[in-house]
């Protein structure tokens, strides 16, 4: 089998031999590891209310108590010009065909730059600071102004190892102190961090504050009814919870570097499970629990699971979900799993257990201790793995290690958020995604902070069950979907308005580009204009966020992803030549060019699938896959993926607009627009649509919409169809499957591939009849 915790140390193994021959490794005992930090954790935790203490940053916090947050417009047009370098142009040379980029394992048209493009993008409005960030006299944002996350950013990519190293000292504890901050880079795709430092996830996120704050409660669960009462666990309970399942796997005979899988609804069941696994440097991987069970499948075998951790059942807008019906199924090809540990989320008497396989949860953890040492892991060693489906290919099974990675979550956490203490975080995605992984677990849980864990619906029963949630525990921030927020907004303001929302500083966006109209309604009716908001750009390979706003320091405009995180230092590529297209109003495909520490390492058992997606197309950067206008004042704005553009008789349209169009109708909830093969014009515009509830009648509806966009954008992007649709292909997430379409406006519905992703694979079909005509 193959050893899952050597596949990054690989690379680096020569520098870390280099390392170890001069200083060598400590050879303390787990206990008296854990006396040390019992002792230190009392005076090396993370202070969440303090700004990095660097000499230059605590002078600009000084300065910033005196200064206003809002910066000007000066120094927003220099942001690009002054603050971020410019690389030399990197030519393709032979790397692409004329005019494509290489997304996945295919060639992909995409458009040139053209100025125009970023039109939009400059009549945007801005707004300020929001006024929540500076209302409390004792708490001071973290970066509280444009000059301050100027200051800061220009020193991390300009001295990323240094940077780094501090924030790495600051916000995690070691075991072994590390002494290379960094070696490698994007060329070679052997960027590591931290090399000779040990540590664990598990400590970091619950021993440390279980030892310094034990009563502070940790994790809140609200389950998937709101008359069930919610459940609030401390620290210290979480710490008993994690060692006692760290202790079963334990006796299962799983040792470091064994992968688990997770197979949970979104309960706290699905985050002690990760903590338990991380805390014997078990590589877990958690599958969706809306996975089908040839997913589950494909999962489990490709990283070899010894284990699998699912639920009797599942929840999910008061149904029942039969999760261990699925996962039996899943298993009958997966024998490499020798035991399943079963959550008893319903208590459901007739589902089917195999008793020389099956243990409740209950029975595997009773027999042991309240405490389990954790196991040293290396910087580099996997923490989890976690599967992204392309759209070709089978799923890739991405690795992020422990110290970089988990520093990537606790960092953009405490700055995106602006997270301090006694603050209440709620991310509502699910924690079988990258979001949940972030937002849900190690990021807040790193800092010690209090996060919820919701395992409903927004919108059952009523389609007020987020504002609820604010106005119950007083959260201070919330983290959520465009595709949440537009199906919230189709009822309208009076759900809102109901509940006390005051709490809330900062409402932050997550998955897909948020679209204007929503962005407008989540800052005027959610956040009553005084919350920040926070539109955040990321993928499941970069771990965290790479561009977002700055709550207290950056002005933000609707619909853009602003400026670039700490250690990310963005370039917008020509897609044709490989060049770097300097200054503002241009447009092209995004990519980053230098490494951060909490980017993925490799595809598990595939590195050069690695190497191809990401580091081969543009070498030297990091490639996204999504277009992307930098604006006049140096404002990212992402466009969507590069084939996510329709080229419309020589005319480049941008998916995005065309929706954002759509979508500003009052009629229309929500839009996917794709491009139809078309013998006149090469590609023509398809637009599937669902709609509010309204007055007008539906046969009016297309006609109005088609104004709409013509009037928006022009009379080139005016869709030859419009279809009303149900629902949209999307996935438990939420995420819009627009490659279904575009093979269904290919004709092509006999290679649609894996559908099992998708919360509701029926709507395909129907999307299908529409489309023909035959509804």
């Amino acid at each position: 089998m193959r050893s899952l915790w050597t596949v990054p140390v690989r690379r680096a193994a020569t520098a870390v031999s280099a390392v170890r021959s001069v200083r060598g490794l400590p050879s303390a005992t787990l206990l008296s590891l854990q006396a040390r930090y019992v002792h230190r954790s009392t005076t090396d935790r993370y202070p969440v209310a303090r700004v990095a203490s660097n000499p230059a940053t605590e002078t600009l916090a000084s300065a910033a108590n005196a200064s206003s947050a809002t910066s000007t417009l000066a120094a927003r047009r220099s942001l690009t010009t002054a603050t971020m370098p410019v690389a030399q142009p990197v030519s393709a040379s032979g790397e692409h065909p004329p005019g494509a980029a290489l997304v996945g394992t295919k060639y992909v048209k995409v458009p040139k730059n053209d100025p125009s493009q970023a039109k939009e993008a400059n009549d945007a409005p801005k707004f300020p600071v929001a006024p929540r960030m500076t209302a409390a006299k004792d708490r001071v944002p973290h970066v509280a102004s444009m000059d301050q996350y100027r200051e800061m950013w220009q020193r991390s990519v300009d001295k990323p190892a240094e940077f780094f190293a501090e924030q790495a000292r600051e916000l995690l504890s070691w075991m072994t102190p590390f002494s290379v901050a960094h070696h490698g880079d994007l060329n070679h795709g052997d960027a590591s961090w931290f090399l000779d430092g040990t540590l664990n996830a598990s400590y970091i996120c619950v021993d440390r504050h279980a030892f310094a704050t034990p009563d502070k409660v940790a994790i809140i669960y609200e389950a998937d009814h709101p008359d069930r009462p919610h459940v609030e666990i401390t620290y210290r309970e979480l710490l008993r919870q994690v060692c006692q399942l760290a202790g079963a796997l334990h006796a299962q005979g799983l040792r470091k570097g064994d992968a688990v899988g997770i197979y949970l609804p979104n309960t706290a069941h699905a985050v002690v499970a990760m903590l338990a696994c991380a805390r014997l440097g078990l590589v877990h991987s958690v599958v969706f629990a809306g996975f089908s069970a040839e997913a589950l499948r494909d999962r489990l075998r490709d990283c070899q699971c010894k284990v699998l951790i699912t639920a009797d059942q599942g929840m999910r807008a008061g149904k029942e979900i039969n999760i261990k019906s699925i996962a039996d199924e899943a298993l009958r090809e997966a024998p490499m799993v020798q035991k399943v540990i079963v959550h008893k989320r319903t208590g459901n008497p007739n589902v089917k257990m195999d008793p020389t396989r099956d243990i409740y949860w209950d029975e595997a953890v009773k027999s042991h201790r309240p405490y389990c040492p954790p196991v040293p892991m290396a910087a580099e060693d996997p923490l989890f793995m976690l599967y992204t489906s392309g759209s070709t290919g089978k799923p890739k099974g991405l690795m992020h290690t422990t110290a970089g990675y988990l520093l990537g979550a606790a960092l953009s956490t405490k700055y995106v958020f602006d997270v301090h203490e006694g603050d209440k975080f709620a991310c509502v995605a699910d924690v079988g995604w990258i979001t949940g992984h972030s937002y849900i677990v190690y990021g807040p849980l790193a800092l010690g902070t209090t996060t919820l864990v919701f395992e409903g619906v927004p919108t059952w029963p009523e389609p007020d069950m987020y504002w609820r949630l604010i106005q119950k525990h007083k959260l201070t921030q919330f983290y959520t979907s465009p595709t949440a927020l537009r199906a919230l907004r189709k009822f309208g303001d009076e759900p809102v308005k109901k509940y006390d929302l005051s709490s809330v500083r900062v409402l932050g966006s997550v998955g897909e580009p948020i679209d204007p109209n929503t962005w407008m309604w989540l800052h005027d009716v959610v956040g009553k204009g005084e919350a920040a908001i926070v539109d955040t750009y990321w993928q499941t390979e970069t771990g965290a966020h790479v561009l977002t706003p700055l709550p207290g320091a950056i002005e933000t405009k609707p619909g853009s992803a602003t400026v670039p995180f700490f250690g990310v230092r963005p370039a917008i590529l020509d897609p044709q030549t490989g060049e770097e297209l300097e200054g503002n109003d241009v447009s092209g495909v995004l990519a980053f060019k230098q490494a951060w520490p909490s980017m993925a390492r490799t595809v598990f058992g595939d590195h050069d699938r690695y190497l191809e997606t990401y580091v081969r197309p543009y070498p030297g950067y990091y490639f996204t896959g999504d277009g992307c206008t930098r604006d006049h004042d140096g404002y990212l704005w992402i466009k969507g993926r590069v084939d996510d553009v329709i080229n419309n008789a020589g005319h480049r349209l941008s998916v995005a607009e065309i929706e954002s169009a759509l979508t500003a109708h009052e009629t229309c909830a929500e839009a996917a627009v794709v491009g139809a093969p078309d013998e006149i014009a090469g590609q023509c515009v398809i637009a599937f649509v669902t709609l509010k509830h309204t007055h007008i009648p539906t046969s009016e509806i297309p006609a109005l919409l088609t104004y709409a966009v013509r009037r928006s954008i022009g009379p080139i992007a005016t869709p030859k169809r419009i279809i009303i649709v149900p629902d949209l292909p999307k996935t438990r997430s939420g995420k819009v499957m627009r490659r279904i379409l575009r093979k269904i406006v290919a004709n092509e519905t006999d290679s649609l591939g894996d559908l099992s992703t998708l919360s509701d694979p029926s709507v395909v079909q129907t999307i299908i009849d529409l489309y023909n005509n035959k509804q």
